[in-house]
């Protein structure tokens, strides 16, 4: 009897898993016309890439704040000219974007991860990075924290960004319109690679990245509410959650040895003097 409870607690336990990262569930594959699948009942999604057409997904609920986890497997080899994209958007023409962007490149050479956050449709706030592993070989999770005080961007644990709440200092910050979680994957050669100078090589078609294990601890919005109201601030600690010792000298160790572009760092873009964020302390 102890057994067969055991073994049921256990199935019980393994389901609720499966089903809090089940793409049936909770995403919808949105555009490239059978391009983009879900597989292994739910377990994998992938998007794919051909001459015709990329692809792409949408999660079925929006969110006002919260910590998305996705594992991603990124296209290999000669990917030049492609971008998979991995963000968290508003609706409307004054949107709010928090972005995670991957260009690809020659065989051989390094992916660039691209950032960004957008308020009121108004961005310009980009950091790219390389990476410190080849994210072609294996899956990697890539998370997005999005909470009232900060944004951080993480790779396996480790953050590149954080991007506070300044508003006090008059720096807009994401707060007030519900987002989804999108991706895709389309050509983007005109820019993607070296400024454009590298073009997309269709004879190495189709091009694939993977995806597994979505988890979104979130405050779903429905209705105009949110999940959250009900519930205790305990249940949901990566409301308030940020960087702690450790986590910040990683972002130091990042920005200091694998961050390539820096908007705070660029004075001939902003020639009349940096944006508000870049010389808060």
């Amino acid at each position: 009897m102890r057994t067969s409870l055991l073994l049921l607690s256990a199935l019980i336990s393994f389901v609720m898993v499966a089903s809090a990262a089940n793409f049936n569930q909770d995403i919808d594959v949105t555009w490239g016309d059978g391009r983009g699948k879900i597989l292994e009942n739910g377990n994998l999604l992938t998007l794919t890439l051909d001459k015709f057409s990329g692809s792409g997904f949408q999660s079925k609920n929006q969110y006002l704040f919260g910590k998305i986890d996705m594992n991603i497997k990124l296209v290999p080899s000669n990917s030049a000219g492609t971008v998979t994209t991995y963000y968290l958007r508003s609706e409307g023409s004054t949107w709010d974007e928090i972005d995670f962007e991957f260009l690809g490149n020659l065989s051989g050479d390094p992916y660039i991860v691209h950032t960004n956050v957008y308020t009121q449709g108004k961005g310009d706030k980009e950091q790219q990075f390389y990476l410190w592993f080849d994210p072609t070989k294996d899956f990697h999770t890539y998370s997005l924290l999005w909470n009232p005080q900060r944004i951080i961007f993480s790779v396996d644990g480790t953050p590149l960004r954080e991007f506070k709440n300044l508003e006090s200092k008059g720096v807009a910050f994401p707060k007030s319109q519900p987002m989804r979680v999108y991706s895709s994957l389309w050509n983007a050669d005109d820019w993607a690679t070296r400024g454009g100078l590298v073009k997309t090589d269709w004879s190495q078609a189709p091009f694939t990245a993977a995806y597994r294990n979505y988890k979104a601890d979130t405050c779903v919005w429905s209705s105009g509410k949110s999940s959250c109201s009900s519930t205790s601030p305990s249940q949901n600690s990566w409301l308030s959650q940020e960087l702690d010792i450790t986590s910040q000298e990683r972002l130091k160790w990042v920005q200091k040895n694998y961050m390539i572009y820096n908007y705070c760092t660029d004075t001939k873009r902003f020639p009349q003097g940096l944006p508000k964020e870049c010389t808060a302390p």
